[in-house]
C-alpha cells in the first residue's frame, strides 16, 4: 500500500494554489438545525469553477507541467469525470497552457459539459459507468501521450483537496476564529473519497479532537458500506444513478483513498433525496448560497442529523463545519426545487 498523503504535501499544494483557488471563509448558517451545535458552511461553490475540484485538479496539472526535473511535459492531460473534476482540469489546463481531453458519461448534466467545453477542452462522451470512463481516459492517454489526472485516486489531487481542511484548521488556530472552540466535527461529502481523504489528513493533524464525518446519499452509500465492511465495496451504476447527486455517483471509493478513510474518518452518515432537495432550498433562501445536489449533502447532514447521529455532544458550543462542495446545478432543476 502507498504511504498516506502527508500534511507537507497539502502545504505544498496550498502554495501552488495561492492566487488560483479562492480562500473560502466559513459562513454561519442562521436557520434551525438538528445538530444541536452552531453550523458553519465552507461554500466551495464560490470557487472560479463552482466546486472544490479546482484545488486538486490544479495541483495535479501543475505537478505534471511545472514541477518537472528531467522529463518533458506531456502532450496534454486527460481526465474522466461526471462534470466538476472535468471542468476543473480543463480550467487548470487552460491556465497552465496545455491541451485537455475530458471523458464524460453520456448523462452528465449539460451545465457541466458546457462549462468544460467553454474552457477549451475536448469532450469525449462514453456510457455512464465508471469502467467506461476509465477505459476512455486510458485509451486517450495511450494513443496521444496525454497524462491522466484521476478524479480522486491520485496523491496530488488528494493533497489539493486537503487544502480545505488546512484552511479550516487555520481559521481556528491563527485566523478569524482563533480563540473560539474548535469544531466538534467536519462533515464532508464522499464520492470517490479524494476530498474526505485530504481534508481528514489536515484536520486530524491540526485539529485532532475534531471528528471527520463523511456524508453520502442513501441511494449511493457504497463508501459507508465499505467503511463498515473494512474493504472496498462496489455498487452498480444502476444503483448509484438513482440519486440526484450526480457528483456522488461513483460506484466505488479508490484504492488510495480508502486507506485514508480507514485511518482518519470517524463515521459516514447518509441523507435522503428529499433532505438534499430541502437543503438546496434552504441554502438558497436562508444563506443566499447555490448548491448542486452533491454539494448540498454534507450541509443536509448538519441540518437533519442530530448530535447523537453525528457523535457530537450537545451544549458544548463547539460548531459543526459542513463543506458545501459545489454549486453547478442545472438552472431548471434549481427552479423546480425552489418552486415548493
Amino acid at each position: 500500500m502507498s504511504e498516506l498523503v502527508s500534511l507537507a504535501e497539502i502545504s505544498t499544494a496550498a502554495d501552488r494554489l495561492r492566487g488560483v483557488a479562492v480562500r473560502i471563509p466559513l459562513v454561519p448558517f442562521t436557520g434551525d438545525v438538528a445538530a444541536s451545535a452552531p453550523v458553519l458552511i465552507k461554500p466551495e461553490s464560490l470557487q472560479p469553477t463552482g466546486a472544490f475540484k479546482l484545488r486538486g485538479a490544479y495541483n495535479a496539472v501543475y505537478a505534471v507541467t511545472r514541477d518537472l526535473t528531467s522529463c518533458a511535459p506531456p502532450e496534454g492531460v486527460v481526465a474522466h469525470s461526471s462534470g466538476n473534476h472535468g471542468f476543473a482540469v480543463a480550467y487548470a489546463a487552460r491556465l497552465l497552457g496545455i491541451r485537455a481531453a475530458i471523458v464524460v458519461p453520456e448523462n452528465a448534466p449539460a451545465v457541466k459539459t458546457e462549462a468544460i467545453a467553454s474552457a477549451g477542452a475536448e469532450l469525449v462522451r462514453v456510457e455512464p459507468t465508471l469502467a467506461a470512463r476509465i477505459a476512455g481516459a486510458e485509451e486517450i492517454a495511450r494513443v496521444r501521450g496525454y497524462h491522466p489526472v484521476a478524479p480522486f485516486d491520485d496523491r496530488d489531487v488528494i493533497a489539493g483537496q486537503g487544502t480545505i481542511g488546512l484552511e479550516v484548521a487555520e481559521d481556528f488556530t491563527t485566523g478569524a476564529l482563533q480563540g473560539t472552540k474548535p469544531p466538534a466535527a467536519i462533515l464532508v461529502p464522499i464520492s470517490g473519497g479524494g476530498l474526505i481523504s485530504g481534508v481528514a489528513v489536515a484536520i486530524k493533524d491540526l485539529l485532532p479532537g475534531t471528528r471527520v464525518i463523511g456524508v453520502e446519499p442513501e441511494l449511493a452509500a457504497d463508501a459507508r458500506e465499505s467503511l463498515r465492511a473494512g474493504r472496498r465495496v462496489a455498487w452498480t451504476a444502476a444503483k448509484t444513478s438513482r440519486t440526484s447527486a450526480d457528483a456522488l455517483r461513483v460506484e466505488q471509493v479508490g484504492e488510495l483513498t480508502f486507506p485514508h478513510m480507514k485511518a482518519y474518518v470517524d463515521d459516514i452518515v447518509t441523507v435522503s433525496e428529499e433532505e438534499i432537495r430541502a437543503t438546496i432550498r434552504r441554502l438558497a433562501r436562508q444563506s443566499r448560497l447555490i448548491a448542486e445536489p452533491g454539494g448540498a449533502t454534507a450541509v443536509a447532514a448538519a441540518l437533519y442529523r442530530d448530535g447523537a447521529e453525528l457523535g457530537v455532544a450537545a451544549g458544548t458550543g463547539a460548531p459543526v463545519v459542513a463543506v458545501l462542495s459545489g454549486g453547478n446545478i442545472d438552472p431548471a432543476l434549481l427552479a423546480d426545487i425552489l418552486r415548493v
